[in-house]
């Protein structure tokens, strides 16, 4: 199996998660959407310098992959290609901040340090509960929930078809890879002196292809409006689960819960 292939193998398992069946499956995806929205909201709303009050947020993530039966090392894993830019988010503050701040078995760590790891494990918690929304929702539903908050349905529907299609492209880039290696033998990758003309030869054959899905599109009643999965209404349980999560990252912001711990501990 070549890079294009797993690729192509990925995108698909991400259909394949989201179809499954469990009790974070079963709710309505407006519930779903809004409860990811509000604890991204309260995870970026922490001071840089609050790591401590920061660490308890992974609760929630941690409790909705044990429910939705998705391993925590399957998030990892797709993440995988992201998770380095997020965590060179702040990479430089150790060297702007270096005011101590705190001591640890009497060795000072500074101001810098503390926002470094702080912005690290904001990015890695949104990632988190990005993907918990993906793997558990079909994209139809998660649009139709977009467009039910009213957002534009232009980028809804540019939304949808990038990534429906996003595969389509990869197809036709797995085709030229194998192309270009068949004329080209042991060599890897593709030569310097080659990538313009392959670019050109992308970009025209996924215009070729992108007018046909459009025709296609068009034959099938598109015009201009793109026709959502029709998604089950909320019921009490919905309601009852968006109110709790957000009562819980309410909490969780106003109440530092591991200096309580911490100080249960001690005592």
């Amino acid at each position: 199996m070549n890079k294009m292939e797993k690729a192509l193998y990925e995108l698909t398992e991400m259909d394949d998660l989201a179809a499954r069946s469990s009790p974070i499956h079963g709710l309505c995806p407006m519930a779903k959407l809004l409860s990811t929205i509000a604890y991204i909201a309260v995870v970026v709303s922490f001071h840089k310098y609050e790591l401590s009050a920061l660490v308890p947020m992974l609760l929630w993530p941690v409790l909705l992959f044990q429910l939705s039966g998705i391993p925590v090392r399957t998030c990892f894993y797709k993440l995988r290609i992201v998770l380095p830019l997020v965590m060179a988010v702040g990479l430089f503050n150790p060297f702007f901040d270096r005011a101590p701040m705190l001591a640890l078995g009497g060795v000072a760590v500074s101001g810098g340090v503390v926002s470094m790891l702080t912005l690290m494990l904001k990015g890695v918690l949104c990632l988190m509960a990005s993907f918990l929304l993906m793997a558990t929702t079909p994209i139809d539903h998660l649009c139709a929930a977009l467009r039910r908050l009213h957002v534009p349905g232009m980028l809804v529907t540019l939304l949808l078809l990038t990534y429906r299609y996003v595969g389509v492209m990869t197809e036709e880039l797995a085709v030229m890879t194998e192309a270009y290696h068949l004329r080209a033998p042991g060599q890897k990758g593709i030569h310097v002196s080659a990538w313009g003309s392959f670019l050109g030869q992308l970009l025209l054959r996924s215009m070729d292809r992108a007018e046909e899905l459009y025709n296609s599109m068009q034959l099938r009643g598109y015009h201009e409006h793109f026709h959502y999965a029709d998604i089950k209404p909320c019921t009490p349980r919905d309601a009852v689960y968006t109110l709790c999560c957000i009562a819980l990252f309410l909490l969780l912001r106003l109440v530092d819960a591991a200096s309580l711990l911490g100080g249960l501990f001690v005592r």
